[in-house]
């Protein structure tokens, strides 16, 4: 079927941001337009009851979901195409697969699988543009390491980063530890192959942190996690990744990574512009309390406030929170607005991947056709992903 030939769709509800009703007209190919509705109509233009209208959301980190392990060795096609279904049905029309610290054949075994899972399927290769390595070039101390395994943490090497790309993998981003003298220029050779670069789960000074964003890096992941419990008062890294207009930070708001505080002080040291919220889910998420083995952290519990930890500690194990999960804790914790949500989960998450997937996070003609209903309190009503209904969330 031509572009001219596809049915067209409409889909109602008013802006979060000036409560005018718009209309959206879209077909599988993107969003027609984008009108607001005369007066006349029978809705009225700032209809209360009418749901919220916003691009669908977007997550830059998940390591798995529903079960589904993105790292784990038996990751299959299947499971690649059937998370990002359920992702979808919730209302993250855009993600990243996220891989961490591993073995290179573990890693280029698994982005193959990503891949064809993008080639197999249209509406996962739609949803997942690019994908997100955490890791294995980031700092080899307690603490900083996280739950990534030290014996294949390796220094920063572009080399390998290529040859990833190389292999026909859809590398869109790579986090690292800047601590190396020569980090700034693995770090241009990495942003010189069209792959943005991170900072995270590093103990790099201050200097080497700057060094780093002069060479290209453009983000933080999950600033304030990834670290020890105890810090220098100052200087340190949260501070110096604060201060520097040059990074977007990915903060995670599941309630248990970063204390309610902390979050908003963070937000507004960067601004709406400056910082997106990720979910760093694992395969947890999306699952009852209980105890977990999971490939990446091993023995793990989940309690019933949905803190992920190591069994028999307080040591988080990762996140269990799904990106609309955080939304709606955001807005129940903190003083954002439902607008200012939606910047941090859509508006500036599709700035980042707009690169990968050109109008990501936009409302706009040309857009890619990905919408959300919403409540007033961040609830996912309707999904409309890639063009196709999935009816209510």
């Amino acid at each position: 079927m031509s572009a001219a030939d596809q049915p067209v769709h409409v889909l109602r509800g008013r802006s979060p941001v000036t409560g005018q009703v718009l209309e959206v007209s879209y077909t599988r190919e993107g969003i027609l337009a984008v009108l607001p509705v005369a007066e006349q109509l029978p809705v009225q233009p700032r209809d209360p009851e009418l749901p919220l209208i916003s691009s669908g959301l977007i997550d830059l980190q998940v390591n798995g979901c529903f079960g589904i392990d993105l790292n784990g060795d038996d990751l299959r096609v299947a499971d690649v195409i059937d998370l990002g279904a359920r992702l979808a049905r919730l209302g993250v029309t855009t993600w990243l697969p996220t891989l961490v610290t591993a073995p290179e054949a573990a890693i280029s075994r698994a982005l193959a699988t990503i891949e064809e899972a993008r080639q197999r399927d249209p509406d996962t290769g739609a949803a997942i543009p690019c994908v997100h390595v955490e890791g294995p070039f980031i700092s080899a101390r307690e603490g900083f390491r996280g739950v990534h395994d030290p014996a294949q943490i390796r220094p920063l090497d572009a080399a390998e980063v290529l040859r990833w790309q190389a292999a026909g993998a859809p590398i869109g981003l790579v986090t690292v530890s800047p601590h190396t003298e020569d980090a700034p220029e693995q770090i241009r050779r990495i942003v010189a192959a069209g792959i943005s670069v991170a900072l995270g789960h590093t103990h790099a000074s201050p200097e080497q942190l700057r060094a780093a964003v002069n060479a290209g890096a453009t983000l933080s992941t999950h600033l304030g996690n990834g670290l020890p419990t105890l810090l220098p008062r100052h200087p340190n890294a949260i501070w110096t990744q604060l201060a520097e207009d040059r990074l977007s930070c990915g903060l995670i708001a599941d309630g248990h990574h970063l204390p309610w505080d902390t979050l908003e002080v963070m937000l507004s040291a960067k601004g709406s512009d400056g910082a997106f919220l990720v979910s760093d889910a694992t395969a947890i998420a999306g699952l009852p309390p209980g105890h977990y083995t999971t490939a990446v952290g091993g023995q793990v519990e989940l309690d019933e406030a949905g803190r992920l930890s190591y069994s028999g500690t307080e040591l988080l194990a990762g996140s269990a929170a799904t990106l609309p999960a955080g939304l709606r804790l955001l807005l129940r914790h903190t003083s954002r607005s439902l607008a200012q949500a939606l910047q941090l989960t859509v508006g500036t998450p599709g700035r980042i991947a707009d690169r990968w997937k050109p109008g990501a996070g936009r409302l706009e003609a040309g857009a890619p056709a990905d919408l959300v209903l919403l409540s007033a309190e961040g609830e996912v009503l309707q999904v409309v992903a890639n063009g196709t209904d999935l009816g209510a969330a």
